[in-house]
């Protein structure tokens, strides 16, 4: 399972970055616009934070096959390292999937419905698609089965395409895709917090406190 986190927020990227082990950050235009400051600035620095072998997962605003494929190369250019392009499925998307997979960008196939969508998207060469959960989820349907589905379905017919799991709510959707074999998931820094907070833990911390100082005070181990 790979982690990475899904926000341009550059406070957040940096916490995670340095205490999680995260394998990438993930952005869309509507994450990328919530931060009101210049683009290339801003995914510049999420590529400083995390360096060049950590996944940056950057989606394109183009319409059309030929602007995706050149905003693609730009953002290449420009951001160097393991980049990958988001692209939504659609017919000038997976246009522009095959155009890349032969130029060697990697691509992220992104708004994904359908297990039906994520076999035709691993078809034309993505490397990554992402289902969304909790979009799912909020239209009545079954977030996590879909991604069980996706998981299966490559299974099936050997398919190397990694299923990117993204749109959770609660750390709950995430234990239940990693449940599945989603081979990764993106989520806020709240949602990764939240995966190994629990109350039980705190009364642990609380009780080795309270016997080590019983037994040795204010004194650490490296006081000895």
């Amino acid at each position: 399972m790979l982690y990475m986190l899904d926000t341009a927020d550059l406070e957040a990227i940096r916490h995670c970055n340095e205490f999680y082990p995260l394998a990438g950050v993930t952005t869309n235009p509507s994450i990328i616009s919530k931060q009101k400051t210049d683009f290339w600035p801003l995914v510049e620095e999420i590529r400083a934070i995390i360096g060049p072998d950590k996944m940056l997962h950057v989606q394109t605003t183009q319409k059309q096959a030929d602007g995706i494929v050149a905003e693609a190369k730009l953002l290449k250019e420009r951001l160097g390292g393991n980049f990958y392009i988001k692209i939504p499925i659609c017919e000038e998307g997976l246009k522009a999937t095959m155009m890349l997979k032969e130029a060697g960008i990697p691509v992220t196939m992104t708004a994904i419905f359908t297990p039906a969508q994520a076999l035709i998207a691993a078809k034309a060469g993505a490397d990554f698609v992402a289902p969304y959960v909790n979009r799912l989820d909020n239209i009545l349907s079954d977030g996590v089965s879909v991604v069980d589905d996706i998981v299966q379905l490559f299974n099936a017919h050997g398919i190397k395409t990694r299923v990117l799991a993204a749109s959770f709510k609660n750390a709950e959707q995430v234990h239940k895709c990693a449940l599945c074999g989603c081979h990764s998931v993106t989520i806020t820094g709240d949602i990764m917090k939240t995966l190994i907070s629990h109350p039980m833990v705190d009364t642990a911390l609380a009780n080795f406190d309270k016997d080590w100082k019983r037994a040795y005070g204010d004194k650490k181990i490296l006081d000895f």
